[in-house]
């Protein structure tokens, strides 16, 4: 094999191989987008207390893992009802429990005295110590 057969085979294996990553990579998102979709649905039906009698409710113990896990890492943990209060019924509307999120670090001025913008989104925050 010359030099340039060896260097064409390598090209297409590489090319194969982005190709089926950036399939992968598609299949994930879109899996990611479905669940993401099918939870903000379930938080909806819990806010408005409409779920299903034969609901499964979500375990108390993997409940408190979740809100520890979101709460190490300073993102916003959202207060559902609890199990017992969906399936009872609603006479009046409960009034929303809103717990501030608190933050793992504070935020520090950069060289030009500019503190990073703050935005409701919770997922970019890749570049906030880098920038500023």
């Amino acid at each position: 094999m010359s030099a340039s057969e060896v260097l064409a085979q390598f090209r297409a294996e590489v090319g194969n191989a982005v190709t089926r990553a950036r399939r992968a990579a598609g299949e994930v998102g879109a899996r990611n987008a479905e669940l993401r979709e099918r939870t903000a649905h379930l938080a909806r039906q819990a806010r408005e207390r409409r779920t299903e009698p034969t609901a499964a409710a979500t375990p108390g113990d993997v409940r408190e893992a979740a809100v520890g896990f979101r709460t190490e890492r300073g993102l916003p943990v959202e207060q559902t009802p609890e199990a017992a209060e969906l399936t009872a019924p609603a006479s009046q509307p409960a009034p929303e429990r809103v717990v501030p999120a608190t933050l793992g670090s504070t935020a520090v001025a950069g060289p030009s005295g500019q503190l990073p913008r703050v935005g409701d989104d919770d997922e970019d925050f890749s570049q906030s110590r880098i920038l500023y």
